[in-house]
């Protein structure tokens, strides 16, 4: 079988590999569907390597079908479609043994920390299973992961039906947090610097701010009545969304951290003084976050053929990676069956 290895360098190889047989406790599956998104590009970047060495098999974003059982493995049926909820832990960790596994001391991220999903055949622990309905188009299904994401972050951020909330940064994190916050009662303001994904936020039925010609703050000021909106989502991950999701919340707002800063940030401590505002950080997602995140893409709440731009076969991978750097799209996807076969 095939499967595309990053082996440093900005280089991806497709190479060939033995399918694994699944063990006790595994399976294994055809893998229909990746999605690449900005972690993946980091990787390809080379700024990971600490964690990824090459050679390594990535990707986390997937759908596919259960193709092999192993022994002690109960609930799962060959044939079934299925994605992955890649995140392993130890359960013996304080984080663990506080109900927060997702954050354990000791995650194994599966793609980053253990082999991905960039291969025809994956063999997995049937733990890390999550079910799709038979009638999820398996490329729609490849959204999940992502979905799950921004399900974990409106959550984290205690969002009411009513309130507003600012999402700045309008990428595939951002717009999905946007979808997933509306659908949940949210009045959403996306704020945006790219003009592709303005556009496809203002056709998804977005209010969309420039911030280059936009005074953001005074734009919010106006929609809120001198308000505030009550929440700020920076997805952003630069300096100036830091100081935008600040200046536009209200008294007691609540800025919700999404973006990973590679680097300290200078954050505008008086006004969380003068107006009691409270900084939630998300990180990754739970079971019911993928449980909800399913839900949503098979209900249409996520619109999958808007959101995915482009979809490349196995052998063309490193286009995929390339379109995604290069912007002018919002999710890439890679076919890592025979197009014509896929899902």
């Amino acid at each position: 079988m095939r499967a595309v290895s990053y082996t440093g360098d900005r280089n991806l190889e497709i190479v060939s590999v033995e399918p694994v047989e699944p063990g006790p406790g595994e399976v294994r599956l055809s893998v229909e569907y990746v999605g690449i998104c900005g972690t993946d590009l980091h990787i390809y970047h080379g700024d990971m390597d600490q964690r990824v060495r090459p050679p390594a098999i990535v990707g986390h974003e997937m759908s596919g079908r259960i193709v092999a059982v192993g022994t002690a493995v109960a609930g799962w049926q060959v044939g079934q479609s299925v994605t992955v909820m890649p995140l392993r832990w130890d359960g013996d960790c304080p984080a663990c043994v506080a109900g927060n596994q997702h954050l354990c001391h000791h995650l194994i991220f599966i793609g980053i920390d253990a082999p991905g999903a960039l291969q025809q055949s994956w063999t997995v622990p049937a733990e890390v299973l999550v079910a799709l309905p038979a009638e999820m188009p398996l490329e729609h299904a490849a959204l999940v992961e992502p979905t799950a994401v921004a399900v974990h972050d409106v959550r984290r951020a205690a969002l009411q039906s009513g309130e507003r909330a600012v999402v700045v940064g309008g990428g595939p994190v951002g717009l999905l947090i946007a979808l997933v916050a509306r659908r949940e009662g949210g009045d959403v303001m996306i704020v945006e610097i790219d003009e592709y994904r303005r556009n496809v936020a203002s056709k998804l039925g977005f209010q969309v701010l420039d911030p280059s010609v936009s005074d953001v703050t005074s734009a919010v000021d106006e929609w809120t009545g001198g308000a505030g909106a009550d929440i700020a989502f920076e997805v952003s991950g630069a300096a100036g969304g830091v100081t935008t999701a600040v200046d536009v919340l209200a008294v007691r707002g609540r800025l919700v951290l999404v973006a990973i800063h590679s680097q300290p940030r200078e954050v505008n401590l008086f006004r969380f003084f003068w107006r009691e505002l409270s900084l939630v950080a998300a990180r990754l997602y739970r079971r019911p976050d993928f449980e909800r995140a399913v839900e949503l893409v098979a209900d249409g709440t996520i619109p999958a053929d808007v959101l995915i731009s482009r979809i490349e076969p196995l052998d063309r991978a490193a286009d995929a990676f390339a379109a995604l750097g290069g912007g002018g799209v919002m999710k890439v996807l890679v076919a890592c069956q025979d197009l014509g076969a896929a899902g």
